[in-house]
């Protein structure tokens, strides 16, 4: 006899995990296409183990809504699957605990943000300079498999402490991002365009070390 009582059902975090990306890439946060986190930082983004986002990653790979491969990070395959896996997921997974796992996500990124606003502020000088002298002309280097950072986000490299260089664009592809935010991932062809005084030398020099 039932005692009217609803008993929850514990979802494991890998789970938790996947059904939070799914549901950012059926809200359009992230479209198909997309680069996403590479496992070791998407580790660090949900504070799990490299297992736990293996096994997320992997869930969604074998439902066809991302590609992960090694050395290029995890891409965005289907808008439509995710969304047919949200609603599969629905009866177990409430969407308090999707809203909760967002705004976790936000509030690191926030805190992220807050870490990377003085590289902004540099940013926004370097292009009043430039807006009033010279046109604006970044530089550029291109991404080879020669560096020891493939597959590294922005945001560990501490690109701007390690160069006093300011990312402005990353073209990944036929893709140019503007403004890449720190969870961007370093891939081999892609090319950098950065700003900064004097500053190409040691670009070169801390992307390529041994070069």
């Amino acid at each position: 006899m039932s005692s009217g009582k609803k008993t929850k059902t514990l979802v494991p975090r890998y789970q938790k995990i996947a059904v939070d990306i799914a549901a950012k890439i059926a809200n359009g946060i992230y479209q198909c296409g997309d680069k996403l986190y590479a496992r070791s930082s998407l580790a660090g983004c949900y504070a799990v183990s490299p297992e736990t986002a293996r096994r997320a990653i992997c869930i969604l790979s074998d439902l066809g809504i991302v590609k992960s491969q090694q050395g290029n990070g995890v891409t965005v395959l289907s808008t439509k699957k995710a969304s047919a896996f949200i609603e599969q997921m629905g009866e177990i997974t409430s969407l308090n605990d999707i809203e909760e796992s967002i705004r976790s996500s936000i509030n690191r990124q926030r805190l992220e943000m807050e870490n990377i606003s003085t590289q902004m502020s540099e940013l926004m000088s370097q292009l009043e300079h430039y807006r009033f002298t010279n046109p604006f002309s970044p530089f550029k280097i291109h991404i080879t498999d020669k560096t020891p950072y493939l597959g590294k986000t922005i945001s560990e490299l501490h690109f701007w402490q390690n160069t006093a260089a300011t990312i402005v664009a990353l073209r990944h592809d036929t893709k140019m991002i503007v403004s890449p935010g720190p969870y961007a991932v370093l891939c081999e062809s892609d090319i950098l365009y950065f700003v900064g005084q004097d500053t190409a030398a040691r670009v070169e020099k801390f992307l390529y070390p041994s070069g």
